[in-house]
């Protein structure tokens, strides 16, 4: 492990039913790096997002957060430790307002209930923060709209700003631009790296090419479980190897 990766994985390797998902994954995230990873589906992308984040416990290896080890943990424990996560699909309250979705995020981090409070008391500090994340990815005017009649790209704005209202040390975003239209990739792409500009760890696993390489430090190529390469993203394009297995295939 370096001596300031925010997030280390050490020969992180998964089974199940006798198959190998995952094998020898090592990886060193250091704090404000953003790291793209990228592969053909079924390279095991989503997999390792699972890994890091709990929903699946690694067959062997260690998952470390800022030097602690959370292997064992569970998802909410990891979310404590300073772990947040998007998904490919909407994980928003439709039926409440964009505020209040942003608000509950923010009130769950300051160590309040949870509770689906309709309308949010003026002023007060959960309110507060979820304003000041909504106008970081840029939707301050949306704050009173019903997030179940959000646009999609809108959708993944709220759902970075929540994760910003929890404070994480490291940020993974599973396939951010998914079912984005491609209008509104450009917004979504210079909210993504704003996160980046504010110092943040960011990890992102995303299938358009010209979105993770115009945005990350590095990039991660996965290839049938295994870690392929880790590289500036021009060194990874120029890599022979990364060009066989996937990207001269995809491209």
């Amino acid at each position: 492990m370096t001596d300031h990766a925010m997030l280390s994985l050490e020969q992180i390797g998964l089974r199940i039913g006798g198959a190998r998902i995952l094998e020898g994954v090592s990886l060193d995230v250091p704090a404000g790096q953003m790291l793209g990873v990228i592969g053909p589906n079924g390279a095991g992308k989503t997999t390792l997002f699972n890994v890091v984040s709990g929903v699946v416990r690694p067959t062997s290896g260690r998952v470390l957060l800022d030097g602690a080890d959370v292997t064992r943990e569970s998802i909410h424990r990891r979310a404590a430790a300073g772990l947040g996560r998007t998904f490919q699909t909407s994980s928003l309250f439709p039926a409440l307002s964009v505020l209040e979705n942003v608000r509950l995020a923010a009130q769950a981090h300051a160590g309040g209930a949870t509770s689906l409070v309709r309308i949010p008391r003026a002023g007060d500090a959960a309110s507060e923060r979820a304003l000041e994340c909504l106008a970081e990815v840029g939707l301050e005017h949306r704050a009173g709209a019903e997030a179940s009649g959000l646009a999609h790209g809108e959708k993944r704005k709220v759902e970075i700003a929540m994760l910003i209202a929890a404070d994480p040390k490291v940020i993974l975003l599973d396939e951010p631009m998914a079912g984005v239209a491609s209008g509104d990739v450009p917004a979504l792409t210079e909210v993504i790296r704003g996160l980046h500009r504010g110092g943040r760890t960011v990890l992102m696993v995303e299938h358009h090419m010209e979105v993770v390489l115009g945005l990350v430090d590095r990039v991660a190529v996965m290839h049938h479980g295994e870690l392929l390469a880790v590289d500036t993203p021009e060194a990874v394009m120029a890599n022979p190897t990364v060009q066989s297995a996937y990207l001269g295939e995809a491209m």
